[in-house]
């Protein structure tokens, strides 16, 4: 019977059903010690495997994905055009999330007993990790630069920590398989291809137990920040709703405001129309949550919608499947300072300016799966040190939320895909333009 229940469904039962046990335990005068010695564990088996996985996803994910460029001369305006405006937009989006949660510091409306709460929790972490803070302080202002270089780099993999180290090599093995003689190149990007498959069902193997994930980490956070004052517990919700208002704010700008904009700068189509013409693809990827599993309908509103050539939609949109995440960074902004602001802590200018540059490079190998959001933002975490336990306050509204962030993950992917292919002069003139927009372009409707 569970079986036959949607994966997101489940998850959002997990976690009303985690919120209500928490509830009832604070309410009926369970003892705590049966929620935190046999609830718990089960959430930090799920927190543990999300952590075992984050190395090889990336590793894999990026070196696919640099490899897919193919060859480099001939595609070198247009992966440059794409790459570019990836990495622009996402920065954006990341900025945008930081912005809006500055702004309005959601994790700031709990009061201080319940941030003093959940700051016990995490105590021993947290003060490990602000000492590595004070350290850095001291640093020289290029020793960052130094630390993406790894010394070892499969030392670097043993430490999610040192998760640029692993990216920067990725993206030297995806460079150097472009420029050594195919016969040889080739083994080795299957290999890496083949790994990438087996590494995706590894995490829906780990999505299978999210529901029961979601459910011990809800109701033993529920149990373990309330202590002796239950009307904590309503403050975390509290201050949840606000975080959750703040992302889905932020992903309607992008999705109203900032692609549009990207239009009407480079293209002659119209906004409204264009999103017409993507919104099988939108409505998938709110359902599936999976910009991976949206990538062939997207491919096909594009070519036989917005009439780009298949030579720029199946190399653009592929790789923005593996290097663009636009609503994942902005949640992963949003995220990190709100945690941060819940446990108490205050992020400097210089930590912030690292979520950007962290989301930004972690985005590109982040697959397009539902739950890789939450690996990228362990890494986003433990690159500012705030602890990555921290990620149970967030897990409640995170189902619903990547639904949203996923399709503006897919919305930008088709913008950046009709803009590329606008600035290449492949888009037909006068396309989107008349009455109705599905049949501007007869002749490219019967050549698909």
């Amino acid at each position: 019977m569970l079986k036959k229940i949607p994966l997101h469904t489940q998850i959002i039962i997990g976690l009303v059903l985690g919120l209500a046990f928490g509830l009832v335990v604070i309410f009926s005068g369970i003892p705590n010690s049966f929620t935190l010695d046999y609830i718990k564990p089960i959430g930090t088996i799920f927190i543990n495997s999300l952590k075992m996985i984050a190395v090889p996803l990336v590793l894999a994910s990026l070196v696919v994905g640099v490899s897919n460029l193919g060859d480099i001369s001939k595609l070198s305006r247009i992966g440059g055009k794409t790459i570019i405006t990836y990495l622009c937009t996402t920065v954006l989006a990341v900025t945008m999330g930081l912005l809006l949660v500055n702004i309005f510091t959601p994790g700031k409306s709990l009061p201080i007993e319940t941030r003093e709460n959940l700051m016990s929790l995490y105590e021993g972490d947290a003060g490990s990790r602000m000492g590595q803070a004070s350290q850095l302080k001291n640093q020289g202002p290029l020793q960052p630069l130094v630390e993406i270089v790894p010394q070892n780099f499969f030392q670097a993999t043993t430490d999610n920590g040192a998760m640029l180290q692993v990216v920067f090599f990725a993206i030297l093995i995806g460079i150097a398989l472009l420029k050594i003689p195919k016969d040889k190149a080739n083994p080795v990007i299957a290999f890496f291809d083949g790994f990438n498959d087996v590494i995706i069902q590894i995490v829906n193997f780990i999505m299978m137990i999210a529901p029961y994930g979601v459910f011990a980490l809800m109701a033993s956070l529920i149990v373990e920040i309330a202590g002796d004052n239950p009307d904590s517990a309503f403050s975390l919700l509290l201050a949840l709703l606000k975080y959750s208002l703040v992302v889905v704010g932020g992903l309607l700008f992008m999705v109203l405001a900032v692609y549009p904009a990207l239009l009407k700068a480079f293209t002659k189509i119209n906004y409204i129309d264009f999103f017409k013409a993507i919104r099988p693809a939108q409505l998938l990827a709110f359902s599936t949550s999976s910009s991976s599993a949206t990538l062939p309908v997207t491919m096909k509103q594009v070519e036989e919608e917005l009439g780009v050539s298949e030579e720029v939609s199946s190399f653009v949109l592929p790789l923005g499947a593996t290097v663009n995440m636009d609503g994942t960074s902005l949640y992963q902004g949003v995220a990190a300072v709100f945690i941060a602001q819940a446990l108490g802590m205050d992020l400097t200018i210089a930590q912030q300016l690292m979520i950007v540059l962290t989301a930004t490079l972690a985005s590109i190998g982040s697959a397009g799966v539902p739950g890789a959001g939450l690996i990228m933002l362990i890494i986003v975490l433990e690159s500012i040190s705030v602890p990555a336990a921290g990620i149970a306050l967030i897990l409640a509204p995170d189902r619903i939320l990547d639904m949203f962030r996923t399709v503006v993950n897919v919305t930008g992917d088709a913008t950046v895909c009709t803009v590329v292919a606008s600035t290449e002069g492949e888009l037909p003139d006068g396309l989107l333009r008349k009455s109705n927009p599905f049949t501007a372009n007869e002749s490219v409707q019967e050549e698909v």
